[in-house]
């Protein structure tokens, strides 16, 4: 009954704000203009042009590059620096290596200051330091108030140059990842993108594989130390500071801070690795006993960002998803299969990303969500979309340009990236000519050339007593995956 009521409730509450909305709309049409019948005669003006706000960039004579964005909003100062690192050059031996150094960095402390007195330096000042390292970059940001940026602009450097590794906080951070891998089974949606990744990428690869407790015990000290040394480094850092700051005095701090920081070890040669799809056209099932409902996912290798296709791949994945889209629409509304339903090109800067599409389902129509969803792909394959989704598709991609560039931070963060991953500054404003230009010629194309189901790899998470006799009309050899021992797999 309270789901009834709030239903209702929010009903009421939605009518009335489309009420309103139409109101104003109509005391703003000027007097002669006629009054609109229905939503779908209404007008609204183009969207204004977006462009880059001005900014500047240049580099120490380390190699370390800097962009400086003013913003006088608010006495408010951010920084981000992107640092050459990643868990995918860390030894195999070694996974969790990388994520370790990362959060020592910032948690153990500097030289000058212990950990205590770090942390109540920066809460004096409600200001934030704070550093990760995932699988593709490093990442050291700092937040600040205005009046406070030489103390934490301080601190932010030595934090980066100088922190203070100990053997107690490094037993404390392992700890906490140990907790993490007891719990990664928890729930069923992040075991069935784990696993995945692992059967298109390899369960070795840097891009799947995953920290495990045998791992862990082969870390010490002085790796976390080396690998500090060897890669946090000023000719792999590119800082970007936005806020209230002016350019002169900024830079000041900036060389003061890290112009006189070298390396001490030679500069280490850093190889990105590349992806192949290790398993194509199988079906996996993983079992969780106590689920009445699937986890499914299909996918296979995609590929990269700067490929000229993207923004037709694009296009597509506003054609299957959200409220408006094919997935949404068919397996949903239509057929009422999902609970949630999607389908994504996944593309990376640097490597092949993975095509995702999947979702959940009740254990009794997790078959004839599988054939479904499959149909769908291949009915965007052989049979040309009509030009009214093309235009809502574009439409939509297109319209929500604008909170691409709502404040000059997310344009920070956009220059930092591809300068980090070698793409061109512009790359943004050729994306989206790219998807205007998208015709219904280019959907067919691309998704012929790149959605394979001859290469899908499926994925069940869910209770075998209820499922797996049903999935034996998809006419495929079930894997059963074993996720409770060290990763492996049987027939």
């Amino acid at each position: 009954m309270m789901q009834i009521s709030l239903f209702r409730q929010f009903r009421w509450i939605s009518l009335i704000l489309i009420t309103v909305l139409l109101i104003v709309f109509i005391l703003r049409l000027p007097a002669t203009a006629e009054i609109p019948k229905n939503y779908k005669e209404l007008e609204f003006p183009s969207l204004s042009s977006i462009s880059l706000p001005d900014y500047e960039r240049y580099e120490l004579k380390n190699g370390m590059v800097v962009y400086l964005i003013e913003d006088h909003q608010l006495p408010l100062i951010k920084g981000n620096a992107l640092i050459k690192v990643g868990s995918r050059i860390e030894p195999r031996e070694k996974i969790g290596l990388a994520e370790i150094t990362g959060s020592m960095m910032r948690l153990g402390g500097t030289t000058q200051h212990p950990a205590s007195e770090l942390n109540e330096l920066l809460e004096q000042r409600a200001a934030k330091v704070e550093v990760s390292i995932n699988t593709h970059s490093g990442n050291a940001a700092f937040n600040s108030l205005s009046k406070d940026i030489e103390i934490v602009f301080d601190l932010f450097s030595q934090v980066l140059k100088e922190p203070a590794f100990d053997s107690q906080q490094l037993v404390l951070t392992k700890t906490q990842l140990q907790g993490q891998i007891a719990r990664r089974n928890d729930n069923p949606g992040d075991i069935a993108n784990r696993e995945l990744y692992k059967l298109v990428y390899g369960q070795d690869s840097p891009y799947a594989r995953t920290i495990e407790h045998t791992m862990l015990n082969n870390i010490d000290l002085d790796d976390v130390i080396s690998f500090h040394k060897q890669y946090i480094r000023p000719e792999n850092l590119i800082l970007g500071i936005v806020g209230d700051f002016d350019s002169k005095v900024m830079k000041q701090l900036i060389k003061n801070g890290f112009e006189d920081w070298e390396s001490s070890t030679i500069k280490p040669e850093i190889t990105i690795p590349q992806a192949n799809q290790i398993k194509k056209n199988e079906l996996f099932f993983i079992d969780q006993p106590h689920l009445n409902q699937s986890n499914v996912l299909l996918g296979h290798l995609g590929g990269k960002l700067d490929s000229p296709d993207y923004p037709a791949l694009s296009v597509i994945n506003g054609l299957l998803n959200g409220f408006g889209g094919r997935l949404f629409n068919n397996l949903r509304s239509d057929q009422g299969l999902a609970y949630t339903v999607y389908g994504y090109w996944n593309a990376a800067y640097d490597y092949p990303g993975v095509f995702l599409a999947g979702g959940q389902t009740s254990s009794e129509t997790t078959t004839q969500f599988i054939e479904s969803l499959i149909a769908e792909i291949e009915l965007l394959r052989n049979q040309p979309i009509n030009n009214d989704e093309l235009a809502y598709a574009k439409e939509s991609i297109l319209n929500s340009f604008v909170f691409k560039f709502e404040n000059p931070s997310q344009t920070l963060s956009r220059l930092l990236t591809y300068e980090y991953y070698g793409y061109p500054e512009n790359f943004i404003f050729k994306y989206q000519e790219g998807i205007k230009k998208t015709t219904v010629e280019d959907i067919q194309r691309v998704a012929q050339q790149y959605l394979k189901t001859e290469d899908i790899v499926t994925l069940v998470v869910g209770s075998k007593e209820n499922i797996y006799s049903s999935l034996s009309k998809l006419k495929k050899n079930i894997h059963n995956i074993n996720i409770n021992t060290s990763p492996q797999m049987d027939n």
